[in-house]
Parts: C-alpha cells; structure tokens; sequence
C-alpha cells in the first residue's frame, strides 16, 4: 500500500492530509505556534487513526509552511549581519529610486531587515563585466571576521549574509569569504549571494540573501525536529518541503537555502488548482484559496500557474508594489492579502468598516472560538449571517459560540456605529468581498487578462463560503469546488513533483550575440537544477538515472534601456550561429503578447536566464461534464443573508456527502461537509460532477435586485 502524508501549517490552522492508494483522510487542527511541529504530529496521529495503517510504512511526507513568512513580517529571525562591498553598505536601506507612493512627501520607507549597525564591508570589487576591480585581502577579511566574533554574548551573531557587487558575475570573492569565516566559525550559519540569487540589481539580490541568512537557523532548527519527532513517532520515510515554485526540496536543500519557502504552503494551493483544471481540462483558471489569515489569488493559464522571478513580502501598504520586502527567486505569481476567516474587523477614523490586515489566527482565534479571542472576526460575521453553523464546523475541538460572535461585533462595530449585530455583519462580510474581489481585479488587470472569462477554483477553509459572492462581483459564470476543498493545499503538496529552477544573470544581445558563452551558461544552469533534483529523487531509494527529467529554459529579454523584463521561451538546449535572430523573433512575438504590438528599431537584450529541471506530471483522468440528472430537495432549511439583494432568504440546507454525480441543487442553498462550507446565492446552481467535483453556475432564472439596493 502506498502512504503518504502533506501536512500544511496555516496562521490559523495545520491541515493533514493523508493518501492511502488513492483514499483521502485528512484534518484540520489549530496551529500551535510555539511548537508548529506539534500541531503537524496531532494531525499526522489522527489521520492515521482514521486510515488504520502503519505510520512505519510511510512512504513520504511532503510538508509546507508559513514559518519563513511570519519570520520575515514578524522580524524574529537571527541575530544577522551583512558583509558586502564597500560604498554599498546602505543599499538595502536606500532601496531604489522608485517610491511607492509618488507624491508623498512623508514616504515612510520600510525598515531593513538587517540595521545599520550590523552591516559591514570589504574593499573588494568586482566589475559588471567579470573584472577584478579591487583584489579579495584576505588579511583585511580576517581582520573583519575578528570584529564579527569579538562581540557581547547577547550580541553575538548567529548568521552572516555576504552579498558583493556583481558577484552574480563571479562569485570568488563571496566564496573566499564564506570559507576564511567557516575556518574560525565551523557553526555559523553563512549565506552567499551568489548560490541565494545570482541576479543582476544589487537591492534585490543583497536584499534576499538577508533574508536568507535571516531565518536560516530558524528554519533549520524546526525542520530538524521535525524531522527527528516524525522519526520517533515510527516514521522512516524522507521528509520533503515544497518550494515557493511549486516543486520539492529535501531537507538538507531547504536548510540551505530556506528562502525558497516563503511563499510554500501557497504554492500548494497553486498546484491543487492547475491539477483540477487539467482533469476538467480547463485553459483559463482563477485560483483562489482562502483559509484562517490570508486570501491568495492566482492566474493558471493552460493548466499551469503563472510564474516569476522575484516577489514581494510584508507590504507597508496594502496592494502597493514597492512597499515590501523584495526576494529574488522563483515563486508561482500569485496576489495575497490579509482578508482569511480570522482577518479583525475594526472600524477606522472615518467610520468606515475595515477587515484584515491583521488577523485573530489560531491564538486567541475569532471571539466565536471560545480560545479568549474579544475582537471580531470574518468567522464571527458568517456566524451571525448564519453562513456558518455551530452545528456543522467541522474544526475538532471548538464549539462555536454565536453570542461570543454578536458580543464582539457590538463592541468594536456596532457600538461605534450605531448597528445592530447583524448589520455590522453584513458591512463586515461586504467588505471583505468586495477587498477579495479587487485584489482578484488587479492581478487579472497587471497581466493583461479579462477575469471574466476565467473558471474559478476555490478551496481552503473559507473561500467556498465566499466564492459565490465573488463570482457574482466579478461577472464569473463558472465556479468548481473540489472535493476536500477545505484541505486542497495539503493535497496539492501530494501532487507536486520534484523540481528545481536555476536562475542567472547574463547579459547578451540578440545583435552581437556569443552562443558559446550562452550555451555554457545554460549547461550549468541545467547541471545545478538536476543535481538538486537528482539528489531529492536519490533520497526515495530510486536510481536517478532511471527517472525521466523534464528541462524547461527561459530568457528574460527586454528593449535596451527599458527597466524590467518579460519571460521568453527557450526550446534549444544549445543555440548555433543564428541563435540572436531565433531569440529576437520570439521576444518580438512574447512582447505582442504582453503589450500589443512590437517596437522597431531598438536593440534587444537577454539580461536573465533560467532552467527549470522537473520530473514529469502523472497523466490526469479526463472529467467529462455532466448535466443535471435530478434536482436535489431538502426540507432543512437555514435563515440567509443575500448579500446581492440585502434580503433575508430561507435557504436549503445539504450534506455534501449526500451528493451524487448529476445532483442538481438550486440556491439559495448552503452545502455543508467536514471541514469547509459552500454558499449558493439565490441566483446559482450547483451539479455535482462525476469526480466529486460541484460545479456552480448562474440559474436559468436570476432574482433582480431590488431597487435602490447595488
């Protein structure tokens, strides 16, 4: 019998899924936030209870988290240092010569990871071109490794990042120091930049490999445990993280470059998704996965999820590009905000509703939890509108409390505004639709897509519950809700294959264009992805030589003098004579994509390069869609807020699991199961698919709002 488990830790709660050929057992129980290890080994002890198998014949754990993330926003990383080059030291606070807000003039810029104080610098130098400016000295490094050392105890550094000026270029000088630090200090954590990002722009890059270094103890010392309590609980399989671009890593490569996981648990999400879209064989997706903190948003087209090289983490401002902390490494592109079940509502100096950033999360949790939470919550709103039952919450161990609920609502917004409960409720619930549905606005907008035309996928504990709501906001006909949606990031770590995407710096144009420096670049780049690869199949006791690699190739081409680049597909693992022209006519073709029309005239130049090294996707059973067979009637019935008509409805009440291929259900409907809930205005339908799948669409005869209400 073939047993694997994904286990994923969320802000609010740890979600375990459990695959026994094919079965699905799974759970969900709060996050323990002091120890995330041990919510992981609650949740791995109930499903395997459930499945009554052998926790010994295991045969892999595929874990994501949320842990690099809070470190990163939360600053309670390592005690860190910077070592670069001298006359750059303050980059990282200088940013770039973008503002966020343009014409701000009391622009607070976001505070380093790493202060003043704790960055310092070499006279080395390195040109853009590879030329030795300045010689490595190597007694001027001893000198300065004396001065990292000879510290307080409680000021003593527990990691080093090394980041110099092009050292993308050539990354000796880097090298050379890691090893002169390494032979005084065996046990210090060192992070080099030239392996974290080797990428053109000196913010970005010294900006990741902070990041690096910063949570790298960290998240070292969790995955550690985690990995020696899992053994001691009877397992022996090899524990695997899954990476902020949708593949696995094992351990050992997580440990080194813990960066990479930032963005994981949603990944995951990402991963559910595309595999849903290719069963039902869909080209245009919206994935939207909305669990206890955070809502993310992502675009799959061709039932793969958009990608990118860089992103960023703990924005100042809310959708505000700029404001964050930038990491350069490849992430599936995606939008996220603070609008999850646990997200705090609050009213601001305006007298306007506010929900989100912050969040209740697991400790104390939503007022309704009964965990010593006081203030109100999304949960506590669908609790109040009746979109969420005591009765039918699936979470093990909570009783949700509706008085709790009302008590919270009264305080912070109701008291304030001179509303009842319930409409304090409705405000919340709208507002944080309507937060979702133009975060979902500006994503489709920034890459050029009409989201109306997409299909959107929703999972996670709380977005089925909204997702009807944001269909409607955003003129989407078509909705799936996947079977075990409230745990699809879990299964999606289940789905992902074993990859690794190489990055590099490379300038070179398509005029003047050096094939043989480029087909050597490419070579190595290839020879990095496979060993990190090879090394995480070799792990599982397989031959890596026995298992096909897929090799995926992209150049990131612009016009000379523009600031930013697009990705263009590269087929050839090596070019010939004519590889510029090859490169300019499909850069030209990528551009119309993008922007409508190519400009003539202008030079064109690669300044980046990556090779992506997979193992192939598992062929998909195709889903027929079906139609309905017979409408479904209950005679259970729950009072509903409209949000569309701002009337109360009596909707019909159904257990999922009551459900068969070709049940018709015709809103205003809730459908309940274990761990999430499904909204259906009255305005939708839903039929259940052959795959377990429910899939919802605008019913034949739509109710108009009345007048005088949007």
């Amino acid at each position: 019998m073939s047993l694997r488990i994904g286990a994923d830790v969320g802000g609010t709660f740890t979600d375990v899924v459990l695959d026994a050929d094919g079965q699905l057992h799974s759970t969900k129980v709060l996050t323990t936030y002091d120890a995330p290890e041990q919510g992981i080994l609650d949740g791995v002890d109930t499903v395997v209870a459930e499945a009554g198998v052998d926790l010994a014949n295991l045969d892999t754990f595929i874990h994501g988290t949320t842990l690099a993330t809070n470190a990163l926003i939360g600053r309670t990383g390592a005690r860190t240092a910077l070592v670069t080059t001298d006359g750059f030291r303050d980059t990282i606070e200088m940013r770039t010569e973008s503002r966020f807000e343009q014409y701000d003039l009391n622009l607070v810029l976001p505070t380093p990871l790493i202060e003043r104080k704790d960055r310092h610098v070499l006279h080395e130098r390195i040109g853009a071109d590879g030329t030795v400016l300045r010689p490595f000295d190597d007694d001027e490094a001893r000198a300065l490794i004396d001065l990292l050392i000879d510290r307080p105890e409680e000021e003593a550094y527990e990691s080093i990042a090394v980041g110099f000026l092009h050292a993308y270029v050539d990354g000796s000088h880097e090298r050379r120091f890691r090893d002169l630090l390494l032979e005084r200090i065996p046990d210090i954590a060192v992070s080099i930049s030239s392996e974290v990002s080797p990428q053109m722009r000196e913010f970005e890059r010294f900006n990741t490999v902070c990041a690096n270094a910063y949570i790298q103890p960290l998240m070292a010392s969790y995955l550690r445990r985690l990995e020696d309590q899992l053994h001691a609980t009877g397992a022996r399989c090899p524990v695997y993280l899954i990476h902020s671009g949708g593949g696995l890593l094992d351990v050992d490569a997580a440990i080194r470059f813990p960066v990479r996981l930032v963005e994981s648990g949603p990944a995951g999400g990402a991963i559910f998704a595309a595999d849903i879209a290719a069963r039902h064989d869909l080209d245009r997706v919206l994935s939207y996965d909305m669990g206890g903190t955070t809502a993310k948003i992502c675009l799959i087209e061709d039932q793969t999820p958009r990608t990118a090289k860089t992103f960023e983490v703990a924005r100042t401002h809310r959708f505000t590009k700029g404001s964050g902390m930038p990491i350069s490494i490849p992430v599936i592109e995606m939008i996220e905000i603070g609008a999850g079940g646990g997200s705090i509502a609050s009213v601001d100096g305006l007298g306007q509703i506010r929900v989100g950033p912050l969040s209740a999360g697991s400790e104390p949790g939503p007022a309704s939890y009964g965990l010593g939470g006081t203030e109100p919550t999304v949960t506590d709103a669908n609790l109040v509108l009746g979109r969420l039952s005591a009765e039918t919450f699936g979470a093990p161990d909570i009783d949700l409390d509706d008085a709790a609920a009302r008590r919270a609502l009264d305080v912070s917004i109701s008291d304030q505004l001179g509303l009842e409960a319930r409409t304090a409720a409705i405000g919340v619930v709208e507002v944080v639709d309507e937060n979702m549905a133009n975060a979902a606005r500006v994503h489709a907008v920034e890459n050029g897509k009409d989201v109306s035309a997409f299909t959107m996928i929703a999972f996670g504990g709380g977005a089925p519950i909204h997702a009807g709501r944001l269909c409607e906001k955003l003129g989407i006909n078509e909705l799936l809700i996947p079977p075990d949606a409230g745990v699809g990031s879990a299964i999606g770590f289940l789905r992902a294959p074993f990859a690794y995407e190489a990055l590099r710096s490379h300038h070179a144009t398509v005029d003047a264009f050096d094939h043989s420096a480029v087909n050597q670049m490419l070579a190595e780049l290839a020879n990095e992805a496979r060993s990190f690869v090879s090394g995480a199949i070799a792990s599982t006791g397989v031959n890596p030589s026995d298992v096909p690699l897929e090799v995926e190739r992209w150049a990131y081409m612009r016009y000379a003098g523009q600031g930013w680049e697009i990705p263009v597909p590269v087929d050839e693992a090596s070019f010939d004579l004519m590889g510029g022209e090859l490169l300019a006519n499909r850069f030209e073709k990528a551009y119309e994509e993008f922007f409508g029309r190519a400009i003539s005239g202008l030079t064109i130049e690669a300044i980046g390069w990556s090779v992506r090294v997979t193992t192939p996707r598992p062929p998909v059973d195709r889903v027929e869609r079906i139609g309905s067979a017979r409408d479904l009637i209950s005679e259970c019935t729950r009072t509903l807020h409209d949000p569309a008509t701002y009337e109360t409805v009596e909707a019909t009440v159904v257990a999922r699991e009551s459900l068969v291929a070709g049940d018709r259900l015709v809103g205003p409907a809730i459908v309940i199961e274990t761990q999430t809930t499904t909204i259906l205005s009255p305005r939708q339908q839903a039929v259940m698919q052959s795959d377990g799948c429910m899939l919802i669409t605008p019913a034949s005869i739509e109710t108009e709002p009345e007048a005088g209400h949007p």
